[in-house]
């Protein structure tokens, strides 16, 4: 990742920095707070990915799930 700021190189974003982002945007946003969870944020990722042609397998995989019909859901 590079900082907006510098444009210089800077450390990786963690999962609870990406929360905040999605917490504060979405408040801003007036989205409620159950659309504001990680679990929200992963399936709607998931979801553009398959829209958009995204392999199955390959989301399978990203997702961490045993049974390729989970992921189908």
């Amino acid at each position: 990742m590079r900082n907006i700021r510098t444009g210089k190189p800077d450390k990786a974003i963690t999962g609870d920095g990406i929360y905040k982002m999605v917490n504060s945007y979405g408040e801003e946003a007036g989205l409620p707070i159950e659309a504001r969870c990680l679990h929200s944020l992963r399936a709607t990722a998931a979801t553009n990915a398959l829209a958009n042609q995204a392999d199955l397998a390959f989301v399978q995989k990203w997702l961490g799930h045993a049974n390729i019909f989970t992921t189908r859901l």
